[in-house]
């Protein structure tokens, strides 16, 4: 959801804000993900093929359906 595409820098050695930036945007990517499907019922879940013990590897990315 970042306008600017921090996922994709490397850190070669040591501190690197790029990566610092680039955790937090995936850290925040997960956060809403997860609000979001928390929110929905549980009929809503059921709707997209999901139950409630799926939202947390959504938002990990380990769930693709």
């Amino acid at each position: 959801m970042a306008a600017i595409a921090f996922r994709t820098a490397n850190a070669k050695s040591g501190f690197s804000l790029v990566a610092l930036i680039g955790n937090l945007v995936s850290w925040n990517d997960r956060r809403m993900t997860r609000n979001s499907l928390n929110k929905l019922t549980n009929r809503e879940l059921d709707d997209i093929g999901l139950v409630r013990g799926d939202i947390e590897d959504i938002a990990k990315g380990n769930l693709i359906r």
